[in-house]
């Protein structure tokens, strides 16, 4: 069987860590060749892709950085952790109507400042966060900027407390502290009880497989399932080579974008073809050139 190249994408279910998918991958597809779209946290599931053979270089060069996620929160309440498998901090009796949790709900939409949650593997100092918060020890955090494109309340159970968010958003925002925030801005408090990742990379829940149907599948079978590596880069424009153009290229050559009769600013990149297959991606330089910076090597 020839080497599976190519993208699959898991729903990953709760108490996973993403490392226990790749292995799980591993396996699956007969090769150590693996990378994956982006850690979830062991407790959260959705869309993790996983990147086979040859498509594990294309891990880091994904154009879709941006992810979505689905959300559940629980008013009334704080933990250590942010989320419900903290340690309870405080508690609050205090009712919240509908029309206010809606209007914190809108102050978090569009670029705000966040401060990352102790439990977290930002660095400070060498030292991951979480390392320092097991330890006891809570540090000044600085705060970053994230862009929520979009949050959405879809449902608010007000006797209960508890509701439901969809948050469309950039790389790095943390889901468990928007809702801490919005428990901040109500003076109630407020925890994540799950997370579910809709969107990463491009991929959707739609695309996913369930990993205890790959747990014990054959490499051949597996195959079937794997996604084109193209489609990775489906969001890029795409160019069409001639013969020559073709193997200058897949030679590791500069090619003249003023000769192609193309015209793009710098640091764009492009996905190239040719007789219908994909060759790779190329990004235009500073003297107006295409420079590869993935090949896909035709079998």
């Amino acid at each position: 069987m020839n080497e599976i190249n190519g993208v699959i994408c898991i729903n990953k279910p709760q108490d996973f860590t993403s490392f226990d998918v790749v292995a799980i991958m591993r396996r699956a597809a007969g090769t150590r060749k693996i990378g994956h779209g982006g850690t979830l946290d062991p407790m959260a599931t959705g869309v993790l892709p996983i990147y086979i053979g040859r498509a594990a270089k294309t891990a880091d060069l994904n154009p879709v950085s941006d992810k979505r996620y689905r959300a559940t929160f629980r008013l009334g309440v704080t933990t250590d952790t942010e989320d419900v498998w903290g340690k309870v901090l405080t508690k609050s009796e205090k009712s919240v109507t509908l029309a206010e949790i809606t209007d914190a709900v809108k102050t978090m939409q569009g670029n705000i400042m966040q401060i990352p949650p102790m439990y977290s593997a930002v660095k400070i100092n060498g030292k991951r966060l979480y390392d320092l918060a097991r330890q006891g020890i809570e540090v000044e955090r600085a705060a970053r900027p994230v862009t929520v494109y979009s949050i959405e309340l879809s449902d608010f159970d007000e006797e209960k407390c508890t509701g439901t968010l969809d948050i469309y958003c950039s790389k790095g925002t943390y889901i468990r502290t928007i809702i801490s925030d919005i428990g901040k801005k109500l003076g109630t408090g407020a925890i994540m009880t799950s997370l579910c990742r809709t969107m990463a990379a491009g991929f959707t829940l739609s695309d996913c497989h369930d990993i205890e149907t790959l747990r014990n599948m054959p490499p051949e079978d597996t195959a079937r399932l794997v996604l084109p590596t193209e489609r990775v880069f489906s969001c890029y424009d795409e160019i069409t080579l001639d013969g020559t153009q073709k193997k200058l290229f897949m030679n590791g050559m500069i090619l003249d974008c003023g000769r192609m009769d193309i015209s793009y600013p710098e640091g764009t990149c492009l996905r190239l073809k040719h007789d219908g297959d994909f060759l790779g991606v190329a990004r235009v330089n500073g003297e107006n050139g295409l420079k590869s910076v993935y090949l896909n090597i035709l079998s």
